[in-house]
């Protein structure tokens, strides 16, 4: 698996499905010394079969297969603490040596993990995080807000004349997206040729996203652009642009590159896609938690870029960061 650490990509002009409570478990022992082989972690994904921690995944099994150390992989059925709470509770009980998680709330999440800590498991944050994850041995996730960022400097240069943007977003306490937003934010209030509407939550149901970009068109017709800040968010939003007849004249910037995004981009009903890099946010957590149960130096924050894929690059480069749904 080709793992790149890109600089910031910003686009030139034109330019988490349920399994199984459980999800899909997987590790590998080949390899490595004697005492890596008796290390074992746990990673537990945001949603399980989501591409986006499906390709994590594809990048913790890898780098444990290349260390030599057991992984096996849970997560709940939503993006929903109440689901992976659960989960992380019985985890503990079975003291691994580390913990890799994508936390689904900065706030209900916060306690558990931090039990775990005291209970002698490390844990390692990936992609998402809490309210205070000083506990943490590291936390590694993209550049959310300069992210947020790059989705409004591509919708404007789809749009350069400025006029009214919107977002829609999932729920307001999920690290990642609430980020990314702020970008948003700030990159459109910051350009006077445009008019910055706000946020909208659709609770991760494409289905409330596509109403609520349809109430939205209802109300303000001149809408040039609009961010969806997640994959959930621009499936809702790609519908909602299309019952209201207006795929000629808004813009759509989403968030992520799962197989439905990319069908959205080739069909023209969202002109880019901001892609992470969620292989290379599992390769370096394993290699933050192998390193802190051997007692060797760990970096206590990771950044990871990310790519801005459009129907362009979609063939070339851009294939690179296209997400899986195996590995």
């Amino acid at each position: 698996m080709k793992l790149k650490r890109p600089v910031l990509a910003i686009m030139a002009v034109g330019a988490v499905t349920a399994l199984a409570l459980t999800g899909c478990a997987s590790g590998s022992s080949a390899g490595g010394t004697s005492s890596a082989k008796n290390i074992k972690l746990t990673f537990i994904q945001g949603v399980a079969g989501d591409p986006f921690y499906v390709t994590m995944q594809c990048g913790v099994d890898a780098e444990a297969k290349k260390l030599g150390v057991t992984v096996n992989t849970q997560g709940p059925a939503k993006f929903d603490p109440t689901l992976q709470k659960p989960i992380v509770d019985s985890v503990v009980a079975t003291k691994p040596g580390a913990i890799l998680i994508a936390p689904t709330d900065t706030s209900a999440m916060q306690a558990p993990l931090k039990a775990a800590t005291a209970a002698g498991v490390k844990v390692v944050l990936v992609d998402t995080t809490v309210k205070d994850p000083s506990f943490a041995t590291s936390s590694i996730s993209s550049d959310n807000e300069g992210g947020g960022e790059a989705a409004f400097k591509a919708i404007k240069s789809l749009s350069p004349s400025g006029g009214k943007v919107l977002v829609i977003s999932t729920d307001p306490g999920v690290s990642t997206a609430d980020a990314r937003v702020e970008g948003f934010e700030k990159a459109a209030k910051a350009d006077s040729a445009y008019s910055y509407l706000g946020v909208q939550y659709s609770h991760n149901d494409p289905a409330t996203a596509a109403k609520l970009t349809t109430a939205a068109l209802a109300k303000d017709p001149d809408i040039v652009g609009v961010f969806a800040a997640n994959t959930f968010a621009a499936q809702g939003v790609a519908t909602g642009i299309r019952q209201a007849g207006k795929q000629d004249s808004v813009k759509v910037v989403g968030f992520d590159a799962g197989a439905d995004a990319v069908t959205q981009l080739k069909d023209g009903t969202v002109q880019a896609l901001i892609a992470q890099q969620p292989a290379l946010i599992g390769k370096d957590a394993v290699e933050q938690a192998v390193a802190a149960i051997k007692g060797e130096k760990v970096t206590a924050k990771i950044p990871t870029g990310f790519f801005t894929i459009t129907k362009d690059n979609l063939d070339g480069e851009g294939a690179d960061y296209v997400y899986k749904t195996t590995c």
